[in-house]
């Protein structure tokens, strides 16, 4: 369960990491730090595809590696920031909530209808965790941190798909 104690401001922190952690700053926003991270993920998908006009494999492959990234630089930064800041799911911490709705993002077709059963689907299991996703909180620090929300992202990709085969949007 993220937590949102203030920011120990005495220590001194590594930027690098709490720069990826926060998603440049994102994570500081409130309310709703997750929520807003899920958007502003969404509204790069949908500014990278609107102005480039990729094909639907440009697209994929983008976001693949955007989700690579995310996860790669994520778990050590979520890791660093978490430990400096003394908590053991900080908040602030939402680079795990953009690997997440990246992850919800997968193989949608670019619209709008896609763009907000992605991000709606992604927060309600983001912040419902169903089994097993509060399990994988366990892992050790930010393997904890990120990899719940990869988890969401997954069903949140699993039940858009469902939807977009039963319902053709």
């Amino acid at each position: 369960m993220k937590t949102d104690a203030p920011l120990n401001q005495t220590k001194k922190k590594t930027l690098w990491a709490w720069a990826i952690a926060t998603f440049f700053g994102v994570g500081l926003g409130k309310p709703g730090p997750g929520t807003w991270a899920s958007v502003v993920t969404l509204l790069i998908w949908a500014d990278y595809a609107w102005a480039l006009h990729p094909s639907a494999n440009g697209l994929l492959l983008a976001l693949s590696a955007g989700i690579v990234l995310a996860i790669a630089l994520g778990v050590p930064a979520a890791t660093i920031a978490a430990r400096e800041s003394g908590l053991h799911d900080p908040g602030f911490v939402v680079i795990d909530e953009v690997a997440g709705q990246g992850i919800a993002l997968l193989f949608a077709p670019f619209n709008l209808a896609n763009a907000i059963v992605a991000l709606i689907l992604f927060r309600i299991f983001d912040i419902t965790k169903p089994f097993p996703i509060r399990r994988l909180e366990r892992l050790s620090a930010g393997w904890g941190i990120v990899f719940d929300d990869v988890a969401a992202g997954l069903y949140a990709l699993g039940v858009a798909s469902l939807l977009r085969i039963f319902l053709r949007f």
